[in-house]
């Protein structure tokens, strides 16, 4: 990789379109130990997947919630937020045979990814199940649950992963039949809180409006965890998103380490022909470009695209130069 920097460097008609080239240094791991809070058994549970001891902001974070605080985590990403709400969720089944909590996620993938990981997770902590209660705890309860299997995930569920839309559309105007779930809920989780912005910001914060009058109607409380990138303004956004205080897990605190990192932004140049009206080459085939350059210098690659179109496209275009 410092070859192909090198190499990129002294690349004149590249770096005439690089607007800023910014390198962050390797950054070590801080550690914390397990907040004494935390209960024994789950403690084993995350040893025994060996993590012998928390990064400082997960630590941190863990302490704020299980003390009871609403807690935003803001945090680089891979830097471990989810641990942040799996490790209370667990502590919470089982010290209450009756606790649940739901946990929200923007996409299907990334509630799929949770599932998978909490799951894991539970499944080496014994936990105390309700009277009622199956062997499974976790249940994912979007547009894509088996209608036959709906009331049996209401009854239970001590786990329910799902999305702001579901949320509106189908759990809280049925709330009667979700009374149980309502009365025991101990925590509510919104992940990738900045995607909750705009417009489409106002409709979820009022959808958590409504969900905080419903607990409040059944008798609980439950504490609001949300993880969040690297934004400007996180407790800002998480106290407006669910009209409370908030206790700030800030980008400064996280503790996780990561490697030598460069980011350059490159701005696509203007077509020739097209200078008059100041248009620019399609930035989809510039990090085509780009893109192209690091797979044939044997690098591993992620693109992002802003659509599923796009992303196939940069797919379909990277295959045939490969």
């Amino acid at each position: 990789m410092l070859n192909f920097l090198a190499d990129l460097r002294n690349d004149a008609d590249f770096m005439r379109d690089v607007s800023a080239w910014e390198r962050a240094p390797e950054v070590a791991a801080r550690h914390a130990p397990f907040p004494a809070r935390l209960h024994e058994r789950v403690v084993a549970a995350l040893q025994k997947r060996g993590i012998e001891q928390l990064y400082s902001h997960q630590a941190a974070a863990i302490e704020a919630v299980l003390m009871g605080q609403h807690t935003v985590i803001a945090a680089s990403a891979a830097g471990g937020k989810s641990l942040c709400f799996h490790a209370p969720i667990a502590d919470a089944l089982l010290r209450d045979p009756n606790a649940r909590a739901l946990c929200l996620f923007p996409t299907k993938a990334l509630t799929q990814d949770q599932l998978v990981s909490l799951n894991a997770l539970l499944a080496d902590v014994p936990t105390n199940k309700a009277p009622s209660s199956k062997s499974k705890l976790v249940y994912c309860y979007d547009g894509d649950a088996p209608q036959g299997q709906r009331a049996d995930i209401r009854r239970d569920a001590r786990v329910i992963l799902s999305n702001a839309d579901m949320l509106h559309i189908g759990i809280l105007p049925h709330h009667t039949r979700w009374a149980a779930f309502f009365k025991h809920l101990r925590y509510v989780v919104i992940d990738e809180m900045h995607m909750y912005r705009g417009v489409f910001g106002s409709h979820v914060a009022n959808v958590i409006r409504r969900l905080r009058r419903l607990c409040q109607f059944y008798g609980s409380r439950p504490v609001f965890i949300l993880a969040s990138a690297t934004i400007g303004n996180a407790r800002e956004h998480a106290e407006r998103l669910i009209e409370a205080p908030v206790t700030l897990i800030p980008d400064s605190d996280d503790g996780s380490p990561h490697g030598e990192q460069h980011v350059i932004i490159v701005n696509p140049p203007i077509i020739p022909d097209q200078a008059a009206q100041g248009l620019r080459r399609s930035s989809l085939l510039i990090a085509r470009d780009i893109a192209a350059r690091l797979i044939a210098a044997g690098a591993q690659t992620i693109c992002f695209a802003r659509s599923r179109q796009d992303t196939e496209l940069l797919l379909g275009c990277l295959l045939y130069t490969s």
